[in-house]
């Protein structure tokens, strides 16, 4: 039964009733009120300082003249000792707690993208030296023991002679023989693959780099999950205490029943956004752990404090000078044309001739005879020239000519498209940490303190029941709001470091 019909009453002892509650509900922090206001406890992380001084950490390899033995050693062979977890082990039973520095360690290390680059560089690298190393020498043994006019003789050509008494089919030769390229084309092809396999190495710290955005973005929108779980719980919190002022209200015929149902109502919602929220922040748990190689069922735990962690990003014109001078796909394109400039110059140099140094040794006697004759020597050095008009070396001359031009168009291109990049990720930075600062300076603190003075004025007997509640519905949108835009302030953030080449931390 529904009672619609309202009394004056006292108001003191009404307050009384409540006030213990009440004021201890209302003391509850909402998310970011003002610029002072701090992030609850359960969401916290640590954050570096790097410099844009300093190159990629991978990138640095490239910037000595040492790089082979640090590459070796970042991109060292997979082997039972440093095989990705994800195929030795299953998830185990104790959660890992992890910051953004540690889950970037944890993909470079167990990423199976990026193992498969690892081995990818040094296959590569292992090509080199087989490419300097002189061609094999040839080897033969020549006995032409035919008897006497026999078929096989050729007709007279074994026929005995003063010279040859028993033929010259008796004769028997061993020969070693040593081809040589024109000196130059050995090592600028070894110089040329060496190059190659550099590039390649570039190639794979700039996957290794979009990887790590992918990882960050996912990293900061767990973490906005758990900002939102912590809001929604706060929020079931508050509307509690209103369903207690309702019901202290209809107590004393103040106020209708219904007002008490619909506060019910508002946090079962509330209860259930919950559960989509704890939903999704698994789903983002379970492709975090993919990323960096780990089971998907493994557990782990975020550690994160996004004001913390919203540190202060160079210009426009620092990063962009710095993707310039130290993008690995940057690096891996100037790699590649440095190749393919080398690739004219050894394609020119097959208008040189090779050479072939031939030994032999000769005795009219077989193999397995005594030696009944003077044994020879003869020393031959053959010219293998490039004959037919120098068709096939024009042609490869022109062929690497095209890919010289190739490659400097695409070094342009990637040069243009990497700074573009930059100017695009740095203006979407811009427009979230805009949004952000004005959900967290103006509105938030606005919606808090229109619940408050509603939520005051209803205890006091007042009738802004559905002020109360709608005071309250947009205090929880925009804290969730806020949250929300904080993490694609870090998304934007991480995003603009990794277009500019550097990690994020």
């Amino acid at each position: 039964m529904l009672i619609h019909g309202k009394r004056k009453w006292g108001v003191v002892s009404l307050l009384k009733s409540i006030a213990p509650y009440a004021m201890a509900t209302i003391a509850i922090s909402a998310f970011a009120q003002g610029s002072g206001s701090s992030t609850p406890a359960s969401v916290t992380v640590q954050s570096g300082n790097s410099s844009l001084a300093s190159p990629p950490s991978i990138g640095a390899q490239l910037s000595s003249q040492d790089q082979s033995p640090k590459a070796a050693e970042l991109f060292a062979p997979v082997t039972k000792a440093n095989t990705p977890k994800i195929y030795v082990k299953s998830a185990p039973s104790g959660p890992t707690e992890m910051d953004l520095r540690q889950l970037w360690n944890e993909l470079k290390t167990n990423n199976p993208q990026l193992s498969s680059l690892r081995e990818s560089y040094l296959s590569a690298k292992a090509t080199v030296p087989q490419i300097a190393a002189p061609a094999n020498p040839q080897v033969g043994l020549v006995w032409s023991g035919m008897p006497v006019n026999s078929p096989f003789a050729l007709g007279s050509a074994n026929t005995p002679s003063a010279a040859n008494p028993n033929g010259i089919s008796s004769n028997n030769s061993i020969s070693v023989a040593q081809p040589f390229q024109f000196p130059g084309k050995k090592s600028l092809a070894a110089d040329i693959a060496d190059t190659n396999a550099e590039a390649l190495l570039a190639s794979s710290e700039s996957t290794y780099l979009q990887l790590g955005a992918q990882l960050s973005t996912l990293y900061y929108g767990a973490l906005a999950a758990q900002k939102q779980l912590q809001v929604l719980k706060e929020t079931v919190v508050r509307l509690e205490m209103v369903k207690n002022v309702a019901k202290a209200r209809y107590s004393n015929n103040a106020a209708a029943y219904v007002e008490f149902l619909n506060a019910q109502v508002a946090q079962s919602a509330a209860q259930a956004d919950q559960f989509n929220v704890e939903r999704q922040l698994q789903v983002a748990l379970n492709n975090i752990n993919t990323l960096v190689g780990r089971h998907s069922r493994e557990k782990l735990v975020l550690r994160g404090d996004v004001r913390r962690a919203m540190s202060a990003v160079p210009t426009l014109l620092e990063l962009e000078d710095y993707a310039e001078s130290s993008h690995p796909a940057l690096k891996s394109s100037v790699l590649q044309l440095d190749a393919a400039r080398k690739g004219v110059t050894l394609a020119k140099k097959a208008y040189l001739p090779d050479f072939q140094v031939i030994g032999s040794s000769y005795t009219p006697r077989g193999p397995f005879s005594s030696n009944n004759g003077t044994m020879f020597y003869q020393f031959e050095l053959d010219l293998i020239i490039p004959l037919y008009f120098f068709t096939k070396e024009k042609y490869g001359v022109e062929q690497a000519q095209r890919n010289q031009a190739a490659a400097e168009a695409g070094n342009i291109s990637n040069r243009q498209q990497i700074v573009l990049a930059v100017n695009t990720a740095y203006a979407n930075y811009e427009q979230a940490k805009t949004q952000a600062q004005f959900l967290r300076d103006r509105q938030v603190p606005q919606a808090d303190a229109a619940y408050k003075v509603g939520l005051t004025q209803y205890s006091n007997n007042g009738q802004g029941f559905n002020d109360l509640l709608t005071a309250q519905t947009q205090l929880r949108n925009l804290e969730i709001a806020l949250a929300q835009a904080e993490s694609n302030l870090l998304q934007a953030q991480a995003v603009l470091m990794v277009s500019a080449g550097k990690e994020p931390f």
